[in-house]
């Protein structure tokens, strides 16, 4: 039950940039392509979202890896005080947590890298974020 929370938790951390609506600030002065930005960052978000993978997946994964750890840490360091079943308790909320939000982070780092990179390949000054 614990670790449904846990997930649950993870999952909603992947609210921290949505791949979906997240656009990079492009300095359109001076720019000769300034006439087709929006097909270009229409077409560079769909790429960067096939590079970085979907983040809710990626999160889901990371809290359950890191439930599992969690709750094997938890339970050997509970065996300690006598309890592993709540030590596997904690152990699992918290790596469950941790390994879901890392993974969230590490998507949507992923995905405002190539977003922006696919941009600046087409002539566009993006500005840094």
């Amino acid at each position: 039950m614990r670790m449904r929370y846990a997930a649950i938790a993870a999952v909603v951390l992947v609210g921290c940039v949505n791949q979906n609506t997240w656009t990079p600030t492009v300095d359109t002065y001076n720019d000769p392509n300034a006439w087709r930005l929006s097909q270009d960052e229409a077409q560079c978000r769909q790429l960067a979202m096939s590079v970085s993978g979907s983040s809710t997946k990626r999160t889901a994964e990371g809290a359950g890896i890191g439930a599992l750890l969690g709750a094997a840490a938890g339970a050997a360091i509970g065996a300690a005080a006598h309890d592993p079943g709540i030590g596997a308790a904690i152990g699992a909320g918290v790596g469950g947590s941790a390994g879901g939000g890392y993974e969230a982070f590490e998507s949507n780092s992923a995905f405002k890298r190539a977003y922006e990179q696919c941009l600046r390949e087409r002539g566009h000054q993006v500005l840094n974020s």
